[in-house]
C-alpha cells in the first residue's frame, strides 16, 4: 500500500474522512478536515509528469534500450524488485497458500526479503506478494517514524495513525471486528501515480503465520486495519479502485500537466 498525501487546498472535495457509524437502524457520519504537507514540484514540463516503476541511474535506462535495439527484450523472473501495475493479470489472480513446511525455505523466504526491499524503497507501508509477480499468500507491513513525518500532527490524530514494526502474514485470515467504516484518501503501489478514497473497516483481527511458521495475531483499529485491508485485498485479486469512490478518482501529478 502506497502512502498516500492530500492537498490542503482540495481539502474540501478530497481531504475530508468520514466515519460511518453503521447501527441496524440509522447511519451517523463525524467529519474530520484532513490537511496535509503540500507536494513540492519545481520547475519543470509537463513530460516530468511522467511515473517511474523503477528508480534507476540514467546509465542504466540508455543501456538496457541499447540492448533492445539490438535483442529481443527478456521478462525478469519473479520475485521481481520492481512492483507489477495494473494490467498484469497476476493482480487479478488468486493467490495460493504457502506450505507451513515451505515457510522456511530459500525460495520463501526470497520472497519475503524482496517484498521488504520493494517495500522499503518505495517508501510504502506495506506489499503483498503477487506485486512482486509472485501468488501466494505472503503479505509485509511496516509503518515507520519517516512515514510520519509526511503528515501535520492533526491528519495523523484524525486518521489514527500508530507505529508499527515489520510484520510479515503468511496465509492470512481476516475477520472484521468493528463494521464502521472509514473513507479516507488512499493509493497503491500497483497503480502508480492515482489516488482515491476507500471506504474500509474500522476494525479487523488478521492472523496467520510469521516468517518463521509460527502462529500470530493482531488486531488493530484506524489507520492499520486499512493496511490490512488493503494488502489482503491483493491476495483476492482485488484493488482499490474496485470500491473507490469514482468521483475522487485523481491524478497525484496533476499539477505538472498545467506547467509551461
Amino acid at each position: 500500500m502506497a502512502s498516500s498525501k492530500c492537498f490542503l487546498k482540495n481539502c474540501t472535495s478530497l481531504g475530508i474522512i468520514t466515519r460511518t457509524h453503521l447501527s441496524v437502524h440509522q447511519r451517523h457520519h463525524t467529519t474530520f478536515l484532513c490537511s496535509a504537507k503540500t507536494c513540492s514540484w519545481g520547475i519543470g514540463a509537463r513530460h516530468y509528469a511522467s511515473r517511474v516503476i523503477v528508480r534507476e541511474p540514467l546509465s542504466r535506462i540508455l543501456l538496457r534500450e541499447l540492448r533492445h535495439r539490438f535483442s529481443k527484450p527478456k521478462m525478469k523472473t519473479p520475485p521481481y524488485d520492481h512492483v507489477c501495475q495494473v494490467g498484469d493479470p497476476i493482480l487479478r489472480g488468486q493467490s495460493s497458500p504457502v506450505d507451513p513446511r515451505q515457510i522456511k525455505s530459500a525460495e520463501i523466504q526470497n520472497v519475503i526479503r524482496m517484498m521488504t526491499k520493494v517495500m522499503r524503497r518505495a517508501g510504502a507501508v506495506g506489499c503483498a506478494a503477487p506485486q512482486v509477480g509472485v501468488a501466494k499468500q505472503i503479505v509485509v507491513m511496516e509503518l515507520t517514524e519517516k512515514h510520519l513525518e509526511r503528515f501535520e500532527p492533526e491528519v495523523l490524530k484524525a486518521r489514527e495513525v500508530a507505529l508499527f514494526p515489520l510484520t510479515v502474514f503468511i496465509n492470512p485470515h481476516m475477520k472484521v471486528t468493528d463494521p464502521r467504516v472509514v473513507t479516507l484518501l488512499e493509493g497503491c503501489l500497483s497503480i502508480s501515480g492515482y489516488d482515491a478514497c476507500v471506504p474500509r473497516y474500522y476494525g479487523v483481527e488478521l492472523t496467520g503465520l510469521n516468517e518463521l511458521g509460527r502462529p500470530v495475531s493482531w488486531s488493530t483499529t484506524g489507520y492499520s486495519a486499512r493496511i490490512i485491508q488493503h494488502e489482503v485485498d491483493h491476495l483476492q485479486g482485488k484493488l482499490f479502485i474496485d470500491i473507490m469512490d469514482p468521483s475522487t478518482f485523481l491524478d497525484k501529478e496533476w499539477p505538472r500537466w498545467n506547467l509551461k
